[in-house]
């Protein structure tokens, strides 16, 4: 099934698709009778010491489906809302937990003068 460069020149969209899909599922083949071929000759050479390969190197993990993107994890963030520590006195309506990044305002309050103290919630 090798194909020329004049024949895949000639060849359609979908004999190009189908030989790539056969040359993918090669590749794949190969690579996975290399490994076994690899497991093999280390499983010989360790009882040939009188030893298992799986007491030399655990045994080999179950390989996992990957996590869908965004997926969340269990155990996530799941924490209770915290009470703003922070107002800015020009609009009371800009608060600050004091976690995290600084916003744009506490840093302009602190560059005239200000410190956090000035800029706390009175209680």
């Amino acid at each position: 099934m090798l194909l020329t460069k004049s024949q895949l020149a000639k060849a359609n969209e979908k004999e190009l698709n189908q030989a790539a899909e056969a040359i993918k599922a090669e590749i794949t083949k190969r690579a996975s009778n290399a490994k076994e071929k690899v497991l093999k000759e280390l499983k010989a050479v360790a009882a040939k010491h009188g030893v298992s390969l799986e007491s030399l190197i655990g045994k080999a993990p179950r390989t996992a489906a990957k996590p869908v993107r965004g997926a969340k994890k269990a155990g996530g963030k799941t924490g209770a809302k915290v009470a703003a520590k922070y107002a800015n006195p020009s609009n009371p309506a800009q608060t600050w937990t004091g976690r995290g990044r600084q916003p744009l305002w506490v840093g302009e309050q602190l560059t005239a003068g200000k410190n956090l103290e000035d800029l706390l919630i009175a209680k």
